[in-house]
């Protein structure tokens, strides 16, 4: 048998892997501050993303929109920078090459891996379990979506939440381990100030959102249950998608709470269990049913049973639990330093512990010793930041240089939107680390404002801020400037003092 010839490149003076908010933020970086290096940027996907509209709010809050561009786009835009469709399937960290699966060979001086993080789907390979992490899954949920009675979501995080409150003609089940919804952004407080919205009809944008949706006429949906995934969804991912089910209905979701996935039945595995499925309660009517109440209903495709014991019947199901770092291609053989959930370890430079080579976004951990108000957490705007700061590090480092940590890195500071809200997170928003000697301090107008600021000692450590409170630069500068608050005490939220006049 006659193997391809494997074809070599010339050597790269920086290559990165990965297409996404990362990786093209890194590549846009670093063609901006080093016009004169050649740099290459293999993706995976035919698509890249592109941050547009950047905006900063404060000092630390930063809002952009994110554009899907044709590869083409970012070499007219950058060119020193050679966009590369191409799958990787190892990296030869020791002889500084990258493998892909069609043989080619591309030799770099300096790497950065921003190969994002994959969806941990439940039960990956059973047809009627998707996962939703990039476009292309999206544009696969939306085909589903069309023809859906019912659904189940599982998981409480960001692009659960956002799926939930989006879709809308169709049944939704959700199904969380926490008692209380979006409980890895906010508290139980501000679960009960959004509730409401689960139910409420969905109010008509009255503009477009302006984010473009890019599609190619020879384009595939990938498969979700592959490892080449495109990059990762961003800010108003679901904005302006028309998430329709086949009913004529607004909001129907029904929350299951502090349960996870037991079991997924098909059809006939369901029957043959003999159970009954339950009821799907519309909250909206009321409707009262004695406890373990359900029928014998065999019209759907796929069920779903809890660890609670019910059994829901959907059209199909969604696994929207968390993402992993996406390293399995690049780790193998290489001696990089891994966290408990392979995270590529990286210091204080984006370093990982393979020479030359760099790691930012979703696939990478941090190891330095964080700032006193700053975590990582899986966000795009963390992305975008990482990006940016590794490309600083790498041209650093080609200079012998030496390199401050960007600004970004002393305050955790993500602005979102969340049933319609808008949501400001502000560094240690959950108490996060804190011990049990804090103490929270809240504010709640119904349907307009939720405020919790996260006190220590007198001092700020965090907030959460959902509606237009105007309060985020504020907050921010009492986090980041420590001052004691002690002799304000309760009177620090309150409404009648308007307290971002007086610590301005």
């Amino acid at each position: 048998m006659i193997m391809d010839a494997i074809r070599k490149e010339e050597t790269k003076s920086i290559v990165i892997i990965g297409g996404g908010i990362a990786g093209v933020t890194c590549a846009e970086t670093l063609s901006a501050l080093c016009p004169d290096q050649n740099i290459l940027l293999l993706t995976a996907s035919p698509l890249i993303k592109a941050v547009t509209n950047f905006r900063k709010v404060s000092r630390a809050l930063e809002t952009f929109d994110v554009e899907e561009k044709p590869m083409a786009a970012m070499e007219e835009d950058c060119p020193n920078v050679q966009v590369i469709h191409v799958v990787v399937s190892k990296l030869d960290g020791e002889k500084h090459e990258v493998h892909t699966e069609d043989n080619q060979i591309f030799k770099y001086k300096k790497l950065c891996i921003c190969t994002g993080g994959k969806p941990k789907i439940i039960a990956r390979d059973n047809p009627y379990v998707i996962g939703i992490r990039d476009t292309e899954s999206v544009q696969d949920f939306q085909k589903r979506l069309t023809n859906a009675r019912r659904i189940a979501v599982v998981g409480n995080g960001g692009i659960a939440t956002e799926l939930v409150y989006e879709i809308q003609g169709c049944q939704v089940l959700w199904a969380i381990k926490d008692d209380s919804i979006s409980c890895t952004f906010v508290d139980a407080g501000a679960a009960q100030f959004f509730l409401p919205q689960l139910v409420a009809a969905k109010e008509k944008l009255e503009q477009p959102v302006k984010r473009l949706k890019y599609t190619t006429g020879a384009f595939k949906v990938s498969r979700v249950t592959s490892d080449t995934l495109g990059g990762a969804l961003g800010p108003d991912w679901s904005a302006g998608l028309d998430l329709s089910g086949s009913k004529q209905e607004s909001h129907n979701v029904h929350v299951e709470y502090k349960v996870e996935v037991a079991q997924i039945l098909t059809q006939e595995q369901f029957k043959l269990t003999g159970k009954c499925a339950e009821k799907f309660i519309d909250k909206r009517e009321k409707a009262q049913l004695p406890s373990g109440s359900g029928i014998l209903d065999d019209r759907w495709p796929v069920y779903i049973e809890l660890t609670n014991g019910k059994i829901y019947g959907c059209d199909f199901i969604v696994s929207a639990t968390g993402v992993v770092p996406n390293s399995a291609a690049v780790v193998e053989n290489n001696k990089f330093g891994l966290s408990e959930d392979g995270g590529i370890k990286v210091n204080n430079k984006m370093q990982t512990s393979v020479m030359d080579v760099y790691a930012a976004g979703d696939v990478c951990t941090t190891t330095w010793e964080p700032a006193p108000h700053w975590l990582q957490m899986r966000l795009w705007s963390q992305a975008r930041q990482m990006g940016a700061y590794a490309a600083k590090c790498i041209i650093a480092d080609m200079h012998n240089e030496d390199v401050q940590m960007d600004f970004c890195f002393e305050l955790f500071a993500h602005v979102t939107k969340f049933f319609n809200y808008k949501v400001v997170l502000l560094g240690r928003y959950n108490a996060q680390d804190l011990g049990s000697d804090h103490e929270l301090l809240l504010r709640m107008t119904k349907g307009q404002e939720y405020v919790k600021a996260v006190m220590k000692d007198g001092r700020m450590h965090g907030a959460i801020l959902i509606g237009e409170t105007d309060l985020e630069e504020t907050f921010e500068n009492l986090i980041l400037n420590q001052m004691d608050l002690s002799i304000y005490g309760e009177d620090l939220l309150n409404p009648n003092i308007d307290i971002e006049d007086y610590f301005d």
